[in-house]
């Protein structure tokens, strides 16, 4: 019991440390941590994957507003987005079958790490 808490206590501290480097979603650390590691279904992994972003992104984000890092209509429009996208998604999602879930998951998060890595990225909005 005390190793599985010590476990998603440090695996959230990554999650963490990887969001507020990175700029990215804890799920690429925390969901296959929950999945291979925790033995959670892949169902279960992205829903609480989904919660905990909410603490992260509020600090993160406080910690940028700070800096005046963050371009708000831009935000504004990527969450209104983002909204209505999980809603319509999370309502199918459980039609999908764990498996398939993972094989996309990896396809994707190795997808977009080939593309920021052969991408000359693009400065400013």
């Amino acid at each position: 019991m005390i190793v599985s808490i010590l476990v998603i206590f440090v695996s959230g501290l990554c999650a963490g440390m990887a969001s507020g480097i990175l700029g990215v979603g804890g799920g690429i650390i925390l969901v296959p941590v929950m999945v291979f590691i925790l033995g959670l279904t892949q169902h279960m992994a992205q829903g609480i994957s989904l919660l905990v972003i909410i603490p992260t992104a509020l600090s993160g984000a406080y910690h940028l507003h700070k800096e005046k890092l963050i371009h708000y209509r831009t935000a504004f429009y990527l969450a209104v987005g983002a909204v209505i996208g999980t809603i319509l998604s999370s309502n199918f999602v459980q039609m999908v079958p764990g498996k398939l879930l993972q094989e996309t998951f990896g396809i994707f998060i190795i997808f977009t790490g080939l593309k920021m890595i052969f991408t000359k990225s693009k400065k400013g909005l």
